[in-house]
């Protein structure tokens, strides 16, 4: 089953769904919502943009709109939350929910949450909650439904925070790291140095790198991988020449991104695109 809340007048939009969601997704298609996959029970093979996930049972997992998502195995045991921008922004409402970096546009391309017994009780109460408010119509109905979807928001962005944090990483590198993340979303496609992060987080390079280092990753790393993520999209889903892309990018030079493509992919641009003309 489907449920629908639309704001004609803001044109915010709201689905949640079970297998009946997904269905739309037999073929790929860009999600252009910000979307959580909740399973319960069984596993389901997810493929997004590209790379197959496998997401196992009593997990969470969350996408971003820009994202492409294809599901050839359609389980019952399934619940979907859809939202646009419209509905809830989550840039604007990051000092709300504090997900930005984390659950959305993370170094950690599709973040995966584990639920326990205990916080999939928690999440079955909120859904339940969620189901009720969207069946009633009223003046507030708006507003509610917001409030419920930032509790998902925070509990899940508190969760996966907890499940990411090894004993030896503090709250404020942890928090340095979200800002890193969302500030190379916002300017990977033009900074691709180091420095230049450094000084927007008022640290010397050399003290981020140091910072990074003991959190297993560089801030070289992050802005590298984010640029080829964006590659292989650009490639997959674009009719744009490996030049154009190039560009697009902030590369006057193709050769400088296609020789880090293959130092990150392992092959090069022209390859990975026959290989994935030849996937479809």
């Amino acid at each position: 089953m489907i449920y629908k809340f639309v704001e004609p007048h803001t044109k915010a939009q709201l689905f949640i769904g079970d297998n009946q969601l997904l269905e739309q997704y037999t073929y790929e298609k860009r999600l252009d919502t910000y979307t959580f996959i909740r399973t319960k029970e069984n596993l389901v093979k997810l493929i997004i943009d590209g790379v197959t996930v496998l997401l196992g049972p009593n997990k969470i997992i969350s996408l971003t709109p820009n994202q492409h998502l294809l599901c050839h195995q359609i389980i019952d045991d399934i619940i979907i939350y859809q939202f646009n921008r419209e509905f809830y922004c989550i840039k604007d409402h990051d000092k709300e929910v504090n997900c930005m970096g984390v659950l959305f546009f993370s170094n950690t391309v599709n973040p995966i949450i584990s639920l326990s017994s205990k916080e999939n009780s928690k999440f079955d109460s909120l859904h339940n909650d969620i189901i009720e408010e969207i069946s009633i119509s009223d003046s507030i109905q708006a507003e509610m439904l917001r409030i419920l979807i930032k509790n998902f928001i925070i509990r899940s962005t508190r969760l996966l925070k907890s499940q990411q944090t090894n004993s030896n990483e503090s709250v404020p590198k942890q928090d340095l790291l979200r800002q890193f993340n969302i500030l190379v979303e916002e300017y990977f496609k033009t900074e691709h140095q180091v420095s230049f992060y450094a000084d927007k987080l008022f640290k010397s390079p050399k003290t981020l790198s140091n910072n990074f280092n003991q959190l297993n990753t560089s801030p070289l790393q992050i802005i590298q991988q984010r640029i080829i993520l964006e590659t292989k999209r650009l490639i997959n889903y674009s009719d744009q020449s490996f030049k154009e892309i190039a560009f697009h990018l902030g590369y006057n030079d193709a050769a400088q991104l296609s020789k880090m493509f293959k130092k990150y992919v392992g092959i090069s641009p022209r390859d990975y695109k026959k290989e994935t003309i030849g996937k479809n």
